[in-house]
């Protein structure tokens, strides 16, 4: 396996041991309100050190972007960390939440891990390699249109400005599909994409810690990630829309009517 991958799925396990460390007495937990909707806990902070001295031990030069710490130091190697995806699902003990690491180099998704340590679900990619679960090598779902498609997303639960774009995009989506699937772990999401479990996902108001791991899942599972418009510039607008190139063109289609000009840029 790649070796860059191999530290970040040993930081990814570390991280893991303390989220379920901590996951079977929640009710001592100390819990932080961010913004509205938006919590942080001791555990976010503990798993996301532990993933950040696990890095800086073999690659002590790189950058580092994480939820809970923000941006460190600066130059073309640059780690996406979120240590806790899913904290309100792992709060309320609701078993759909992972760790998320990525590695950029010079904005190039080289390297991603997602780990789901309830399940012991390990996701794994690297550029031009491929994408694996475990030792299984991953492909999208070859579904042909979105008749019958099950498909990922997330509410817009903090910045609630496109409610209204958002849930006309819900409305089209749910009339055309078998059913959407809101789980509430975005990097999980994506990953299940990658693993074929669902063929399409989409979501507005991400933060690249929730996306970029899973983002290049999807990628090297032989899928497609843009923005809302179709472009590839969803690190700046974290508007993102996802599947095989098929379910993906025709999630557009629905999406795209119901895009402002605020959605577009």
């Amino acid at each position: 396996m790649n070796p860059t991958v191999n530290i970040a799925i040993r930081a990814a396990r570390a991280a893991g041991k303390v989220l379920l460390r901590y996951y079977d007495r929640l009710d001592q937990v100390k819990v932080q309100t961010k913004s509205r909707n938006d919590f942080v806990s001791e555990v976010d902070r503990s798993a996301e050190q532990v993933i950040i001295q696990e890095l800086r031990a073999r690659f002590p030069s790189h950058a580092i972007l994480a939820e809970e710490s923000g941006a460190q130091g600066e130059g073309d190697y640059q780690w996406v960390i979120d240590p806790l995806d899913g904290t309100a699902n792992y709060l309320h003990g609701f078993p759909q939440f992972s760790v998320s690491i990525a590695l950029r180099v010079r904005g190039q998704l080289e390297c991603a891990v997602v780990y789901d340590p309830l399940r012991e679900e390990l996701y794994t990619a690297a550029r031009g390699e491929g994408a694996q679960l475990n030792d299984r090598r991953l492909r999208v779902a070859g579904r042909p249109s979105l008749d019958g498609a099950l498909i990922g997303t997330g509410f817009p639960f903090r910045d609630q400005r496109h409610i209204d774009a958002y849930l006309g995009m819900f409305k089209d989506m749910t009339l055309s599909t078998a059913g959407l699937r809101r789980p509430g772990s975005a990097a999980l999401d994506l990953a299940y994409v990658a693993a074929g479990r669902t063929d399409g996902f989409w979501e507005l108001g991400l933060s690249p810690w929730d996306f970029a791991a899973g983002a290049l899942l999807i990628t090297e599972a032989g899928g497609t990630v843009t923005d809302l418009s179709g472009g590839t510039r969803y690190f700046d607008t974290c508007n993102l829309v996802a599947g095989n190139l098929k379910v993906h063109q025709a999630m557009l289609e629905l999406i795209g009517p119901h895009l402002s000009d605020a959605l577009r840029a």
